[in-house]
């Protein structure tokens, strides 16, 4: 590595050559503050467009400012970075970006927790002195995301998550001037473009142009109702990240006393996703052996690879880029859909209360959740399936404004019975995790002998695109993955164009599978943040006196009371879906 001498506010430092003089800076433990630039380091991705400019520091011999993140460093190089005419500068700037912004901090959903509203802070802003036009934009509210570009700084960081990570294509700059905006093409709402709900573009945000749509006061009306019976699922995911919101170390499993917050709060029951995800394994399992054993017999019409369907922003993905292929999916559903078809069927039963009188709440990593539960296919006359979809942020929210002492709380178990669960569902929670769980079903199966090492390492890990073979007593079984929209395409696209030999694939649509959702607490690009989610599953699942889907004794007996085997005529009505081709072809035409 080559490095060069540079002099910041006369200290002397050595430095990466060809190091921009922001990013040289932050090396050597020097804030410069900026609102626009944003490095990902589990990414492998900036995003640098020069927009807010608060960045300026003066260079000894230049006359003018120079922009630290589009400024490379020279040797020898002289940096101001605390000078009056710097400060007075920055200052200006976010006066004039102030000036453009709304001051309704005390009710906005980011107050304590903006970019905008910290650097204010920081550079003791007390009075904006440029008052002129604002700009207003019509505010566009999705079943997943909400936009309100009257707070758009005009970072553009989403697009660089949308377009360039994502591979999405559901965002893009508009207008010019004072009227820019980032919105969908031809200005046309969220929910009528390609957006998948992954909720990338809300996780780097800095203000609340972005966000997930709440339902937190719609969950506190159905707690407060006395008709209703109220019960929670909670993700793999989340109890590995929730204590970081109260201030514990990244990985921390927080799963009892996330149990007695939501007991306090008033849930009358409290499971668990992972009863779920083993009941999702139930099916996804049965599904790929029926079509390999059908592949191996000579059918033809067998359609391989399959693809795991628990991300309902990987499924929108696909039904909107790749439609032609939604035969690849696995038909099962999500766990949390599953969860909820059989909490308003079985377990209502079971209670003796109607499906309507049954209000079922999902603490979900993914804001893609809120939108998978509003689907029509996931509702009977009407009635959804999983009314509700609280992110992590909004359950810690939730437990703030309930006044309960995090620290303090006794850990409590998950209510029985559908919140009894293997290992296996427990790494779902991660990338690599649910195809991980579904061979260990799979494995036991097809060969009809017992599995004893039931860690598939090589199925691990946090590259983006991952293959391995596995074998089945002689019979290979080649597997893909990916985690990220953008390496999801290029997986999707093997298969598209007739390359992949893959029998099955799991994709996900976030950083590290769902440790790194959109609803999640913010990791800002630390991977470090992520590897001790992943971490922290797999000591879970490790902890685990029952670590295969197919031993769970509560997903037994559901088959033996109520859905008879997986695959069956029951089971295709409760737990399978169907998709569909969401692509959109605009033509446009001169008059």
């Amino acid at each position: 590595m080559d490095t060069i001498s540079i002099k910041i506010d006369n200290k002397n430092f050595q430095v990466e050559k060809g190091t921009t003089i922001l990013d040289a800076a932050k090396s050597v433990g020097i804030n410069i503050p900026t609102l626009c630039y944003m490095h990902l380091h589990d990414l492998n991705t900036t995003h640098n467009p020069t927009g807010c400019r608060i960045c300026v520091v003066e260079v000894v011999g230049r006359k003018n400012l120079a922009l630290a993140c589009a400024t490379e460093c020279l040797p020898g190089m002289e940096i101001k970075n605390q000078t009056i005419r710097v400060l007075n500068s920055r200052k200006t700037i976010l006066e004039l970006i102030l000036s453009d912004h709304p001051t309704d901090c005390l009710i906005c959903a980011k107050n304590g927790d903006c970019d905008l509203q910290s650097m204010a802070q920081q550079m003791g802003i007390r009075e904006i002195h440029y008052k002129g036009e604002q700009s207003h934009y019509i505010k566009d509210t999705s079943p997943a995301i909400k936009r309100d570009m009257d707070k758009c700084i005009g970072c553009r960081r989403c697009l660089t998550m949308c377009n360039d990570v994502q591979t999405v294509g559901a965002l893009s700059a508009i207008n010019r001037g004072f009227m820019s905006v980032v919105a969908p093409a031809f200005q046309m709402n969220l929910e009528d473009s390609v957006c998948t709900y992954c909720g990338q573009c809300v996780a780097v945000c800095p203000t609340a142009a972005l966000t997930e749509v709440d339902h937190t006061n719609l969950v506190i009306r159905a707690l407060a109702d006395p008709t209703k019976t109220v019960v929670v699922q909670t993700a793999p995911a989340v109890r590995v990240a929730l204590g970081e919101e109260f201030g514990y170390e990244p990985g921390t499993i927080v799963t009892g006393k996330m149990t007695a917050a939501l007991k306090d709060m008033g849930f009358d029951y409290v499971f668990d996703t992972d009863f779920a995800a083993d009941l999702t394994i139930m099916e996804e399992a049965t599904e790929l052996l029926d079509r390999l054993t059908r592949y191996i017999n000579g059918d033809t019409t067998v359609k391989l690879p399959l693809l795991t369907s628990c991300c309902p922003a990987c499924v929108n993905f696909f039904e909107h880029q790749f439609p032609e292929m939604k035969d690849i999916p696995s038909t099962a559903r999500s766990p949390q859909q599953m969860f909820g078809a059989i909490a308003k069927t079985y377990f209502a039963d079971k209670l003796g209360i109607k499906r309507e009188n049954m209000v079922v709440v999902s603490i979900m990593p993914c804001l893609a959740k809120k939108y998978e539960c509003s689907r029509d296919e996931f509702k009977t006359n009407g009635n959804p399936d999983v009314d509700y979809v609280l992110s992590t942020r909004e359950l810690s929210r939730l437990i703030k404004q309930a006044s309960i002492d995090f620290d303090s709380l006794i850990p409590l178990e998950f209510d029985h019975p559908m919140g009894e669960s293997s290992g296996a569902g427990v790494i779902f929670g991660t990338t690599g995790g649910v195809i991980e769980a579904a061979v260990r079903t799979a494995y036991e199966t097809f060969t009809k002998q017992k599995l004893d090492k039931v860690d598939f390492k090589q199925l691990r890990g946090m590259d983006w695109i991952r293959e391995s073979t596995i074998d089945f007593n002689g019979t290979p079984i080649k597997i893909g993955i990916a985690h990220g929209l953008g390496n999801a395409r290029k997986l999707l696209q093997e298969i598209r164009e007739g390359k992949s030999q893959y029998h099955a694939i799991e994709i996900m649509a976030c950083p590290g599978g769902c440790i790194g959702g959109g609803g999640q607490p913010l990791h800002h690009g630390d991977s470090n943040i992520l590897l001790a989610r992943q971490k922290a599953l797999y000591a879970a699942d490790k902890a685990k006196v029952i670590r295969k889907s197919h031993e769970n004794p509560s997903i037994q007996k559901l088959y033996t009371e109520f859905l008879e085997r997986p695959m069956s005529e029951k089971a295709h009505q409760l737990l399978h879906t169907h998709y569909f081709d969401r692509s959109t072809h605009v033509e446009i035409t001169k008059d």
